[in-house]
Parts: C-alpha cells; structure tokens; sequence
C-alpha cells in the first residue's frame, strides 16, 4: 500500500522538514509505503536574494557577513532531506503538472504543518494542491495547521470545497477545529503535531553528535525574545552557564551568547537534546523540549495569550499538563521548577496512541469516534470559568456553604479563586453560580444622559460631574448602605461599605485598580435584610453580585462603571512602595483623577504623611502611562464580555467624553458624568435624584466611550512586562517598562505620522 504525502518540507525551516520526516515514519510504521510528493511552491529559499526593499537588502548584508556559516546550514538541511525522506523522482512545480502526473498511490494525505494556512502563499489564497485537489484518489488530512485562529473573510465557501474530498479529517489545533466546523460543518479530529508521533530515541538517532561541550543554555527564538529575556538572563545569572544562541532571529538575545549559524536539522535535534535549558518562542522548540525532557521555558504570541484555546502552544501544553512552562502569566513555573515531567509523559503516551489510532483508522477507511477528542481529565475539584476568563468577582467563594474556595493572588498580583479539596463536598453551586459559565440576559438599549451633581464642592471631590454621590446620598438618606471601592492606609483597594454622608469621599473618584470583594457580597446580603443597598463596582462585579444573591432584590440599586480594564493590584502596591521608596515618606492617599488642572486635564495627586503633596498629569507618571498602554490589566480584560451596551447594572457610570467645544461649555472644565439608565428600576431612581441633566444620544455616548463597544487591545508587551515583574526588582521594571521615553523618542512620537511610526515598529519588529 503506498501512500502520497503533500506538505512543506524544502523551506529551510527545522520544523517543516523534521515534520515530514516524522509523518513517513509513522505511515511506514502502519504499514504504508509513504512517498512525500515533491511539489515546490516557489518560496525562494537562497541566502542571498534581489533586494526588493530596505529591510530585504539589511537581511543580505546580513546574511553575507555570515555566508560561510549559512551554505554549511543550506547544505545540511538539503542533505538531511535526501538521506532520510523518500521523495518522488519528479519536483512538481504547478496543480497542472500534477494534474497530468501518473501517480503510483492508493491515498493522498495533507499534512502536517501550515500547510492550510492561505496567507503563507503569494496571492493570500490556500493552494489547492495541500487539499489533492489534482487527484481523484480518496484523501485524509493529518494535522495540519490554517495558521491562523480565523479565516479571512470570505474564504469559508472555498474551504468547504476543498473539504468535501476528504474521508478522514485531523488538524493540529483546536482552533482549526473550529475552522473546519464553522466552514463546512464537520468535525476534525485535533491530534498531535507528527514530531510527537515518534519517541525521544528515534529523534536522537537522527541527531547529530555533540556539537557544544559541557552543559549550556539554549535560545532558539524565532522572533523577538520579549517575555523569555528575563528568563534567559536570570538562568545565566543563577546557574553560571553559557548561553547558545541557534539563530532563528538576528537579534543576539544575551549579550555573551554563542551564535549558532550551520545548524541543520541534525545539529538542531543535537542542541535540544544536550541542553541543560532551553529558551524558546518557537512551537518545535517547545515540541522537542518536550521531547527531550529539557526544563524550558517559552513564550507565545499576544494574540495565544488572550484566547489561549486558540493556540497551538497552549493546545500542545495543556494536552500534557504543562502549561506553567509559558511565561508572561500569572501561573508561569519559578526559575528552576522542574517540570512535571512523569504525569506529561504519561500524558503523551495516551495523546500519542490516540493519534496513531486515528490514522490507522483513517488509512484503512475505517469509521473514527473521535477518541482522541476527549477532553482530558480535571483534576479533581468544581468547574470553574478558565483563568483567560475568570473576572475575579469572588461570586464562587462567596457562594460556597463549606468555604472552600478563597481568592489567592498570582504571580501577576490578581485574586483567583482557589479551591481546599479537603473542605469541598462537590454541589456544585460554585459552578452553577460563576458568571462566566452563564449566558446573560438580553437588555433594551438603555438612555444616555449628561448629568452632574448641583453641589460645587462634590463635584470638584469627584472625578467627572458627581453624579455617583447623587445616587450615593439618595439611598443613605433612606436609611440604606452604600457599597464601593476605598483605598486603606496601605493602599490596598477593598470595597467597604458607608452609612454616613460624611464617609462618602473615601468611596468617590476613580481608582484604577481591582478592589478587593472578599465577603463583600455576603456583607451585602445581610445588609438587604434590614435596608437599602447601594452597589457600586465594575459590570462583572456588579454580575457577580446577582449570580451570587440568585435574584435582583428590590432594595438593591447597582451601579456600574465604564471600565477600561481592571490593573492589577499587586503591580499597584509595590507601585506605590516604589513612589514611597523614592520620595522617603509614607503615602497617605492618592487621587488617580485630580482636577486640580481641570477635568479634560486629569492629575495623579499623591499626599504623604508628612503633608506634602506631588501632583503631575496623570499619564506624565509612571503609573498612569503604565495604565493608558494598559499594561497590566486582567487577562480577562481583553476579551471582555461587559464591553457593550448589554450592561449589568441599573446605572452606568462614566465621564462623558466627545463633547464639542459648544456643548455644555460652561459645565466642561469642572466636569461631566455620562449616565445610563438601564433598567426599569434605574429609571425610577433616576426621577428622584437631584441632578442636572441633558439627554445624550446614545451613538455619541458609545463614540466618546470605546469600552461600551468593544474590550481594551493587549498591548504586546503585556507578557514581557509580567515575566520581568515575576523575575526582577520592581524599582527595574518600573524604570524599564513605566518610564516617560528619551526625549529623542518623545520627539519624535509628536513629529511622525502614524504610518512612518508603523513602519518603524514592523521594522523593529521583524529584527
């Protein structure tokens, strides 16, 4: 029986040709004569090409200064290929030419690597022959990759077309899982990448003999190292090991590296499996890292980091339990944690028969049931929202009759909850309670006004027009409670309640951190026994509030912010250690949003304990600069569900910002609430409170508001940042990440455009 094999394999890079060489084998291992069909998609793959633009003619001299070193690499991956792949006698070089070929196969297989990937090829199209297209033989795909975790738009018809020829269907990720089933409705099997197919012995059969003496750190990054710096320099710091660095990247990424030019995919296997660490960003780095048992660490891509199920990394890790090995998060390994490397290989082993079951199956025509596909098994314990969707709104320990789940902070500073498996009796209502785990409710679109409160001096005491100290002494003046965020003598955050007019300014203004809600909602639920509550707080703690109560009581009014983001409290505590540290005084308290300059010209105003006072523009300071890039927000943040006009609360609450000079001129400079009515309850309170008002249209409201649309952009920093945090001084991140830039730097932000500026990154980036 004899097979034939489309996929990458002559680009010159390690993955796509050890790949290859991995899914031959386990066909020849099931019996199957497997020949990879030589087709050449026209990628250039010289070391030196026409310089077609700046940045291609910088990659030459480049790649001249080390030509010697590169030709021994371009030999050795065209040798490696010839000695250990079975390649048709015939390159194919076109569909037609295929199309007219004799071919001497009873199957066709597609996979694995990026081989679906349509932004890889020239014109952004998929190529149909990876989809053997240009045979009529029966087809199954195994593991290959779209690249991506969306398609293009538009292109969902085609790949429904190119689909239908396939028997059996398998992709690499569950995000082209997903691809394939919201395209052409059918379900693919998400198994392992084929170099998982074969175990660590035969990979170091393959290998070339040592080519570093003694133990060594090994960098192999395929774009910037970001995230992985701080682990590179402190592994070389702690163990005193020299760092080899296997180019994949131009950039030296340690200053004493050793560059490593001529690795072809033999000497590649022979760096991974004799490396006392290793340090990558690259998905066969991790793979053969894994491989080798190598304690590593790696980084993946902004994107991964936010929708995590969409990545092939954490697709990979968490199959084998090993996702603490990605830095940049909140549960990343310590420094010399050594990972769990018994229970992932146990886990590999299943992984591993599953897909080599599925492709017997596959090859034999046999239906499939899709084994490979269940999910693996929970620790025992409650399910819970995921930690890239878990707000932090303390619902499920609230809720929990036993205590057992209290909120503990990560290596990121955030509460997440964390469950005694002594104490838990497995009802369930922590589940049934979590808010991320639940549809919400649909609601009308609300009413926007422009409002502010009547009394000067608690407007000037508040961050936008006052109208959250209108609703505040509404309910105190009815004898109820108000609940909202304080920060203590230590600035720590907490939501506290207020029974008194005169404590209101402790709970006014914003402030740009998480509170604290430990045993605030069940404080709440005795409070609605005997009076009025008032609950003021961001919309998913606000949603929190009613999963845990289980109802909208009627003496409970909730108030919701337009939120840009939640920071986190742990990098806002040693901020503020840090401003005490350099100016030599305790903090006494701190305004995030001062008007002292007026309300379109917010200030950051620390007072000490000795009474002198520092005020500056807020996003002058390294904290408000830090909070503007959005820096160390949540990661639920990002991919916020509360992002839009379906809010949680009977009130929002926000600054009304998009007003035209003409409008409301006189109320500007001292400041402008945006508030909507969102329910039936909302609007009945709104009718009792003594505020201005204007109506607003609800479009402009969501024009000057952003977040009542869509959630904050991850900056791409977000990881680095994190990983220097969980490694460094706090003193050296907030110079690093925090600090105004250069003045050249600052200079030249105000002179170029916006697409010079992103030219300049691409071309930072690139390097």
């Amino acid at each position: 029986m004899k097979a034939g094999l489309v996929t990458f394999y002559h680009l010159h890079h390690y993955g796509a040709v050890l790949q290859a060489v991995a899914t031959q084998r386990a066909l020849a291992s099931l019996g199957w004569d497997c020949e990879t069909i030589d087709y050449f998609v026209g990628q250039d793959i010289r070391i030196l090409k026409p310089p077609t633009s700046p940045g291609r003619a910088a990659g030459d001299a480049y790649n001249a200064l080390h030509y010697p070193a590169l030709k021994r690499r371009w030999h050795r991956f065209e040798d490696f290929s010839k000695a250990h792949l079975n390649l048709t006698a015939r390159r194919y070089e076109s569909w037609e030419a295929l199309r007219a070929a004799a071919l001497p196969y009873g199957l066709l297989v597609s996979g694995s690597d990026q081989i679906w990937n349509p932004a890889i090829f020239p014109d952004g199209r998929f190529d149909p022959v990876f989809f053997g297209t240009f045979s009529p033989l029966r087809k199954i795909a195994y593991a290959p990759s779209f690249g991506v975790s969306r398609l293009p738009e538009g292109m969902e018809e085609e790949l429904k077309g190119y689909l239908e020829g396939f028997s059996h269907l398998s992709v690499r990720e569950a995000s082209g899982r997903d691809i394939v089933r919201d395209a052409a409705g059918r379900e693919a099997e998400v198994v392992l990448d084929p170099t998982l197919l074969l175990p660590a012995e035969d990979w170091s059969a393959l290998a070339a003999e040592r080519t570093v003496r003694g133990e060594y750190i090994l960098c192999y990054c395929i774009s910037r190292s970001g995230a992985l710096e701080p682990y590179l320099r402190r592994l070389a710091e702690e163990t005193g090991l020299p760092v080899v660095q296997l180019c994949g990247t131009r950039r030296k990424l340690h200053p004493k590296a050793k560059m490593v030019f001529d690795a072809g995919p033999a000497e590649f296997l022979s760096l991974f499996r004799d490396a006392a660490y290793v340090c990558t960003n690259s998905f066969h780095g991790t793979v053969f890292s894994v491989q080798f048992r190598r304690p590593f660490f790696t980084a993946v891509a902004p994107a991964e980091l936010r929708e995590p199920e969409r990545s092939r990394t954490f697709s990979l890790l968490s199959r084998l339990g090993l996702t603490d090995r990605v830095v940049g998060k909140g549960d990343a390994a310590g420094l010399r944690d050594v990972p769990g490397w018994a229970a992932a290989e146990e886990r590999l082993a299943a992984a591993r028969a599953a897909a080599l079951a599925y492709l017997k199956a596959a090859l034999a025509d046999e239906p499939w049931e899709g084994a490979g596909n269940a999910p693996q098994e929970r620790e025992e314990g409650p399910l819970l929202a995921d930690r890239a969707c878990c707000t932090g709104c303390s619902a499920c320990a609230a809720v929990c009759p036993k205590d057992a789940i209290t909120l503990a902070r990560d290596k990121e500073g955030f509460a997440f909850p964390a469950v005694d498996l002594g104490k838990c009796v497995r009802c369930g209502l922590c589940t049934k309670t979590c808010p991320m785990l639940r549809q919400r409710e649909k609601k009308p679109l609300p009413a926007a006004f422009a409002a502010w409160n009547k009394e000067a001096d608690v407007r000037r005491d508040s961050t936008s027009g006052g109208a959250f100290s209108a609703l505040a002494d509404y309910v105190l003046e009815g004898g109820g409670v108000v609940f909202g965020a304080a920060l203590d003598g230590r600035q720590h955050l907490r939501h506290t309640a207020c029974f008194r007019k005169e404590d209101l300014w402790r709970l006014r203004g914003a402030k740009y951190v998480q509170s604290d809600l430990e045993g605030v909602f069940r404080e709440v639920k005795k409070c609605l026994e005997t009076r009025q509550v008032l609950f003021s707080g961001t919309p998913c703690q606000v949603d929190g509030l009613y999963r845990f109560l289980g109802c909208r009581p009627e003496d409970l009014t909730t108030c919701d912010l337009v939120c840009h983001g939640v920071p986190s409290p742990g990098v806002w505590e040693d901020m503020a250690r840090y401003i005490e540290k350099k100016r030599g005084r305790e903090l006494q308290t701190v305004r995030f949003r001062n008007k002292v300059e007026g309300w379109q010209n917010s200030h950051f105003t620390a007072v000490y304990d000795d009474g002198t006072v520092d005020t500056h523009p807020l996003f002058e300071t390294e904290y408000g600069r830090a909070f503007g890039r959005a820096l160390f927000l949540r990661p639920c943040c990002y991919r916020c569900p509360y992002a839009c006009m379906n809010r949680t609360g009977d009130f929002t609450l926000g600054d009304l910002w998009g007003l035209r000079p003409d409008e409301l001129p006189e109320q500007q400079q001292k400041g402008v609430s945006l508030l909507l009515v969102n329910t039936p309850h909302g609007s009945y309170v709104f009718d009792q409170l003594p505020l201005a008002r204007q109506p607003f249209p609800v479009e402009r409201a969501i024009a000057g508001n952003p977040r009542l649309a869509s959630p904050t952009a991850q900056p791409p920093e977000r990881a680095a940042f994190f990983a220097a945090y969980a490694l460094d001084p706090f003193d050296q991140v907030a110079r690093k990440f925090c600090s105004l830039p250069p003045l050249p730097v600052r200079a030249a932000g105000k002179v170029l455009s916006p697409e010079v500026k992103a030219r300049v990154r691409k071309a930072l980036k690139k390097g």
